[in-house]
């Protein structure tokens, strides 16, 4: 197949390297800006990829890959990545990486194949350094994209403890066509307090006749001027960054690192503007924050658990509200309008009639507006039936495919939220929040200014 004629090239660039919960798309954009040039998405494994469907989200201006079971965002991408983001593949089959590949080359600049990650995860399904002890497997799955894919094919590696047998492995799968490999210059059983092999990979990039990307130098990069002299020892043209960049995105500047917090607030406002997962926001920053989780800022941050209650910290507030209150109003597809069926051309019925007579409000269980357990939306109610000498109530959930929800019932009448939860016990709250509304126990506005109860 003939490659596209714009293709990506990988000599003479400085990569965000491929990093498990950080490479997502708002520190893929942060890179970019800070002098990157080209970004890699963290590892993601074929068999979830398969599992999701492509949609254009008008609101955010991105192009998301929903998994169609809960919902949830699995590679969100954008126009002003498009010609430099490498999807990273975790596979170990040719046919499944292939699927993948046609499902997403219309959306990315290359696809990478993990063959270096040395976690247990990986290896036990026979990816990542797995494949390193499997030539002809590896092989096939590069010939097999190379051959069907007009995008760049690439892959990364780890440095086997032997330098000939090393070569001779990445010799047999530059054989298969790819267009670059990344060198990780230790083994899957050395760690970062173990020295590169800077000496290594300048001997591989000596052998072939494609680009070779130094990776490894985490010990070594600790400020912009430290890349060119890694790159010498390495013998390479091109450097992948991971942990000092995983710190502070800004070591992609030439004119110098900027201070941690205003890397922190020019990261905030990417996750804000393309909705990012606040889970995935604050593992983020809290491998830019490292020791400083300590301080006092730093043990207020690890009380949040809302996008808001983290833009907080650094003043942007009001700008999250804002932007949240702007997607809702533009019909944005949030984490809370996930259903079952959402992504089914032929739903299936529910097996209950627990949806029949229901008072349902748009009222969603949010754990981080409740500081006390006595606090929480079925505490509370217990205690209104305690007092009152009534029974407590109780609760039927609905479970379809990774989502829930939850009825319930007091006093012969029954009780829901329109949200499917991620969990039995986040639903089973949902309910009693609505329950507790319906009675006129808790405070509505406050609700509705909290994001508990949607407009």
């Amino acid at each position: 197949m003939t490659k596209s004629e714009n293709c990506l090239t990988y000599s003479d660039k400085i990569i965000l390297a491929p990093m498990v919960r950080v490479g997502t798309l708002p520190m893929r954009l942060l890179a970019l800006d800070y002098g990157a040039d080209i970004v890699y998405s963290e590892e993601l494994i074929d068999w979830k990829f398969l599992r999701t469907m492509r949609r254009v989200n008008d609101v955010l201006g991105t192009v998301d890959f929903i998994d169609r079971s809960d919902g949830s965002v699995v590679f969100r991408t954008c126009a002003k990545e498009k010609d430099k983001v490498v999807v990273q593949l975790g596979t170990c089959d040719p046919d499944r990486a292939l699927k993948v590949a046609k499902l997403i080359e219309n959306d990315v600049a290359g696809i990478d194949i993990n063959m270096g990650c040395p976690k247990e995860f990986s290896l036990k399904g026979g990816m990542g350094a797995a494949l390193l002890k499997q030539p002809v497997k590896a092989k096939a799955i590069l010939s097999t994209l190379v051959q069907n894919i007009k995008i760049p094919i690439s892959c990364k590696i780890r440095v086997l403890p032997s330098v000939d047998d090393t070569i001779n492995l990445v010799t047999e799968l530059v054989s298969t066509g790819i267009s670059a490999i990344a060198v990780h210059g230790r083994t899957k059983d050395e760690r970062p307090q173990h020295p590169n092999r800077n000496s290594t990979i300048k001997k591989i990039a000596q052998s072939i006749d494609i680009p070779v990307i130094a990776n490894g130098g985490s010990r070594e990069i600790e400020k912009y001027s430290d890349i060119g002299k890694f790159l010498e020892e390495c013998g390479c043209s091109s450097v992948m960054l991971a942990r000092s960049a995983q710190g502070n995105c800004s070591i992609f500047r030439r004119q110098g690192q900027k201070p941690l917090d205003s890397v922190i607030v020019d990261y905030l406002r990417y996750a804000v503007d393309y909705d990012n997962a606040p889970s995935n926001t604050k593992y983020c920053i809290q491998n830019m924050l490292k020791e400083l989780q300590e301080t006092p800022k730093g043990k207020k941050f690890l009380e949040c658990q809302t996008l808001e209650q983290i833009c907080a910290l650094w003043d942007l507030g009001d700008y999250c509200r804002r932007k949240e209150l702007e997607y809702q109003a533009k019909g944005n597809l949030g984490r809370r309008q996930v259903t079952p069926d959402m992504f089914n051309p032929s739903p299936k019925r529910l097996k209950t009639d627990l949806t029949v007579d229901v008072t349902e409000l748009r009222c969603a269980f949010i754990r981080a507006s409740y500081v006390r357990d006595a606090d929480l939306p079925k505490s509370m109610l217990i205690a209104w039936c305690n007092k009152n000498k009534c029974k407590s109530p109780s609760y039927e959930t609905i479970h379809e495919d990774k989502l829930f929800k939850s009825v319930l019932t007091l006093n012969g009448k029954k009780y829901s939220s329109t949200f499917w939860e991620k969990n039995k016990r986040f639903a089973e709250q949902g309910a009693a929040l609505v329950c507790l509304c319906s009675l006129g126990l808790v405070d509505v506005d406050t609700l509705i200014e909290n994001g508990s109860i949607l407009q």
